[in-house]
């Protein structure tokens, strides 16, 4: 399993990045991808998820919710994470992880709390200014 997130950079608050999350070595569409970001000092948070295919589910966390819109193209094998609005507290390093147990995104938090995701790609840095 390979993921590698990237598209991050320095951008505007008020402005918007898209971030892009290639994966190979699984069969991506049956499972869900999860976002997370660590900003300096913090510890490790979920963002956001999107479950397979056929299960059809999103996850966005409260601070995120109407300004981020997760999405996949099954075709590429690529999740991307359109952050619109960006704050200076979204600043962050970002990664995306994915785990052969987790399809659905209905227990994101639980999965988040019991570390559950165990594939994860090298994280894209985003940096929003003032």
């Amino acid at each position: 399993v390979q993921l590698q997130a990237s598209g991050g950079g320095l951008v505007q608050a008020g402005g918007s990045l898209r971030l892009s999350c290639a994966a190979s070595g699984f069969t991506f569409d049956d499972y869900a991808i999860g976002w997370f970001r660590q900003a300096p000092g913090k510890e490790r948070e979920g963002v956001s998820c999107i479950s397979s295919s056929s299960d059809g589910t999103t996850y966005y966390v409260e601070s995120v919710k109407g300004r981020f819109t997760v999405s996949r193209d099954n075709a590429k094998n690529t999740v991307y994470l359109q952050m619109n609005s960006p704050k200076p507290e979204d600043t962050a390093v970002y990664y995306c992880a994915t785990d052969p147990r987790i399809w659905s995104c209905d227990y994101f938090e639980d999965y988040v709390k019991s570390r559950a995701f165990s594939s994860w790609g090298e994280g894209t840095l985003v940096t929003v200014s003032s």
